[in-house]
């Protein structure tokens, strides 16, 4: 199994914190936001971590070196930010035929379980696992994408940015996949405001082909980071995990 972690993006809505500094790059807590999601890489049994870049490309390669706490680093040039499942498909080649563990470089997961995940992937014979979370209000659900699914988390349904969530789980970026998810890549519609191709909309084309994807509780809270107010919220987190 490898991890692909997706570090492309400068994030706009940032201003001029990401005017000259990849978003991943960002200091929260007093280290880059990727970190945290490569530490927890650290204890898993993983062949090798293929990283995304794209804006300011060399800012990441050369601040995480190769290799980053005994894990090999191969990285992946995202030439034009064109969204996550365009970051996917550029490393492909990277990934060969190995399952992945997908992590966003810009997110960040407060008391990650991320090793329960991966056990519980492995032992489901599963096609995908998604890392969800309940959240704490319906509105943050909003950002990222929710699902509906039965008693046995068998997921039926994802939906990308809902305007009106139909219950408590909210997505995360932290998934587990077969390599055959880059089947599903060509099937995916374009998202008809972003005019990019959406994650839960890849997944989605899996689930409606049959596969059995799963989602399970991978944290406890979780924040994107988009805006100012993202990272006073992630500080905010960080500062209560301490305490």
């Amino acid at each position: 199994m490898k991890a692909l972690v997706l570090a492309g993006g400068r994030g706009k809505r940032l201003d001029d914190l990401s005017e000259n500094c990849n978003k991943c790059m960002i200091r929260i807590g007093g280290r880059p936001i990727i970190e945290y999601n490569l530490d927890c890489l650290a204890d898993l049994s993983i062949s090798e971590v293929v990283v995304v870049v794209g804006y300011k490309a060399e800012d990441v390669i050369n601040y995480l070196q190769n290799p980053y706490k005994n894990k090999k680093i191969k990285y992946v040039i995202q030439k034009e930010q064109k969204g996550l499942v365009h970051a996917i498909e550029c490393a492909r080649d990277a990934i060969g035929g190995d399952e992945f563990i997908l992590l966003l470089g810009d997110e960040i997961l407060i008391n990650r379980r991320h090793q329960a995940m991966v056990n519980e992937y492995l032992k489901g014979n599963l096609f995908a696992i998604c890392g969800m979370l309940k959240a704490e209000h319906r509105e943050l659900i909003k950002k990222t994408y929710t699902i509906i699914q039965d008693e046995n988390n068998n997921i039926y349904r994802l939906i990308e940015k809902p305007r009106k969530p139909l219950n408590d789980y909210q997505g995360t970026g932290f998934c587990i996949f077969k390599n055959k998810i880059y089947d599903y890549i060509d099937f995916t519609p374009i998202h008809h405001e972003r005019m990019e191709k959406e994650l839960p909309d890849l997944i989605q084309c899996a689930v409606d082909d049959g596969m059995v994807v799963k989602s399970f509780i991978a944290c406890d809270k979780y924040i994107n980071i988009n805006t100012k107010n993202d990272i006073e919220t992630a500080e905010r987190y960080l500062i209560d995990q301490a305490v």
